[in-house]
C-alpha cells in the first residue's frame, strides 16, 4: 500500500503525458487505441466477431488507410486536416474484458478436470 502512495504522484503526471504522446501519434494515421489489438488473439478476434458490422468495418478501414499513408509518408492531417478524431474512443474493449473473465471463470470451474 506505500508503495502505491509513493508511486502514485510520480506515475500520474508521466501517463498524463505518455497518453498525450499516443494520442497524437494515433490522431497521425487516423487510428484508435483500440485498433492497436491483434485479431491474433482469441478474444479480440471473438470481441470483433460478435461486434456490429459498423464497428468491424470502421476498424478495417482505419487500419487500411493507416497502412496506405505509412506507405505514402503521409499524415491523415494532410489530408483531412479539420477531422474530428476520437483516439480513446472504447468499442469492443468491453467485450475483450467479458470475454476474457468468462475465459477465466470456465478454466476456474473447469480445473478439477485437468490432471
Amino acid at each position: 500500500m506505500s508503495l502505491q502512495k509513493f508511486l502514485d504522484p510520480l506515475l500520474k503526471p508521466a501517463s498524463k503525458f505518455y497518453k498525450a504522446r499516443l494520442s497524437k501519434e494515433l490522431n497521425k494515421m487516423g487510428l484508435r487505441y483500440e485498433d492497436l489489438m491483434s485479431r491474433d488473439e482469441p478474444e479480440v478476434n471473438e470481441a470483433l466477431e460478435l461486434a456490429h458490422p459498423d464497428v468491424v468495418e470502421g476498424r478495417y478501414r482505419r487500419l487500411k488507410r493507416a497502412s496506405d499513408l505509412a506507405f505514402k509518408q503521409k499524415n491523415l492531417q494532410d489530408y483531412a486536416p479539420d477531422m474530428v478524431l476520437e483516439p480513446f474512443k472504447l468499442e469492443i474493449s468491453s467485450d475483450v474484458e467479458k470475454i476474457l473473465t468468462r475465459d477465466a471463470e470456465f478454466d476456474l470451474l473447469n480445473n478439477d478436470k485437468k490432471g
